[in-house]
């Protein structure tokens, strides 16, 4: 059975526009996550989803020269960019990735997806420290795609259809959700925020000495030596 991870992306947003192209240590944000997910061994394909939109026809380019796959659908209904993207795949279990997470580790990914199949759930998570000791950003969230298909045909309220799982979150006694610690200790640090959603964060990252291909260790190693208390003027 094929599992297939989804980047999620946009060049839109409210707090950081256009922020998949910004360039961080010479890589666009959206080149550290495709480059940092596809390190992941048990995805069988990764697919970015991006809007239809012409604001995302310089991201869907930045992507292809990247030689990554593209799908393009609705901006607004994230739920049913995402289904289709998977359908299309033909995904039996799908990862969703954020396009805001340029330090996404593919092992953690790895991680998740074992932990997915050894222990019955509807939805499990490491991307944010939930429940769990992992820095925020790190990891991802997988779910079936029967699960899937269900949620793009029975949620109706805009909140369930802009994110892809928030009804599962809005309904946590109708699914069996699941989460875990990280197994190397030396990146339990849930306190540690390493998404990317404002310039702040840009900033930030910037200082670190960093690089796609580095470890999640030497990375975390070079955030706890960076305090985020710094003036950006």
């Amino acid at each position: 059975m094929k599992t297939v991870g989804i980047i999620q992306a946009r060049m839109g947003s409210s707090r950081l526009p256009n922020k998949m192209l910004l360039i961080l240590h010479g890589y666009s944000i959206i080149e550290w996550v495709i480059k940092r997910s596809m390190k992941s061994s048990l995805l069988d394909d990764v697919i970015v989803a991006i809007p239809n939109s012409q604001e995302n026809d310089v991201l869907e380019i930045e992507i292809l020269r990247l030689g990554a796959k593209v799908f393009r659908g609705d901006e607004n209904d994230v739920l049913s960019r995402f289904y289709f993207a998977a359908k299309e795949n033909e995904a039996a279990h799908v990862v969703r990735v954020c396009g805001d997470n340029p330090l996404i580790d593919g092992k953690e990914i790895d991680n998740l997806i074992k932990y997915y199949s050894e222990n019955s759930c509807d939805y499990a998570y490491n991307h944010i420290p939930k429940n769990n000791n992992y820095p925020d950003g790190l990891g991802a969230e997988i779910v079936s795609f029967k699960t899937l298909k269900y949620l793009y045909e029975t949620t109706k309220l805009p909140k369930h259809r802009e994110h892809a799982f928030n009804y599962i979150w809005d309904n946590t006694s109708l699914y069996s959700i699941k989460t875990f610690n990280p197994l190397c200790k030396e990146i339990q640090h849930p306190k540690l925020k390493l998404d990317l959603d404002t310039l702040d964060d840009f900033n930030w990252l910037k200082k670190l000495a960093i690089k796609p291909e580095m470890s999640t260790k030497q990375i975390i190693n070079s955030a706890l030596k960076i305090s985020r208390n710094f003036n950006t003027n």
